[in-house]
C-alpha cells in the first residue's frame, strides 16, 4: 500500500476508534427521539414548539425515525432541540479499516492462488502447501501494496 493511503487508512482508524464498543447499542424499538422525550417527560407539543412543528408533524418524524427512514439533517435539527448534540459514524465489523482491508486482500490472494494451483496441477506442475501458503502471504502483501479496487468486486 502506498504511504499516502497507508497515512489516510492510519487516520480513519484513529477517528472510527472513538466508536468503539457502539456497535452492541441497540436502538430503542421506538427510536431514539420517543424514548429520549418520554425520559425528559417533554410532550410531543413541547418538541414541536421547540422546531416550529405541529404535535402530529412530531409523531411522524418519531415514527419516521423508529422504521430508519429519517434524514440525518432531521436528526441533527431534534438532537439541537433536545439540546443534544447528533452524533453518526461508521464501525468496521472486524474492528479497523486496515483489518477489513487485511480480510479482503487475504480472500483474494488465496483464491488466485489455489484456482491458479488448480491449473497447475491439472498439467502436473502443482506446488506444496507450504509454497501455497507464502505464495498466498507474498500475494497478499502485494494487493495491499497496490489496492487494487478490484479487492471490492
Amino acid at each position: 500500500m502506498r504511504n499516502k493511503k497507508k497515512l489516510l487508512i492510519e487516520q480513519l482508524d484513529q477517528k472510527l476508534a472513538v466508536f468503539k464498543g457502539t456497535e452492541t447499542v441497540l436502538s430503542p424499538q421506538k427510536g431514539w427521539i420517543n424514548n429520549i422525550r418520554t425520559a425528559l417527560n417533554m410532550t410531543m407539543s413541547q418538541l414541536g414548539a421547540k422546531l416550529g412543528l405541529t404535535k402530529g408533524a412530531i409523531q411522524k418524524i418519531e415514527e419516521r425515525e423508529a422504521a430508519g427512514q429519517i434524514s440525518i439533517n432531521k436528526l441533527k435539527d431534534v438532537g439541537k432541540a433536545l439540546d443534544m448534540q447528533f452524533v453518526y459514524g461508521f464501525v468496521p465489523k472486524d474492528g479497523t479499516i486496515d483489518n477489513l482491508i487485511n480480510i479482503k486482500v487475504q480472500t483474494m490472494a488465496k483464491k488466485i492462488v489455489l484456482r491458479t494451483n488448480q491449473n497447475m496441477k491439472l498439467e502436473n506442475q502443482g506446488i506444496n502447501d507450504e509454497k501455497i501458503n507464502q505464495s498466498i502471504i507474498d500475494l497478499a502483501a502485494e494487493i495491499k501494496r497496490e489496492m487494487r479496487k478490484s479487492l471490492w468486486d
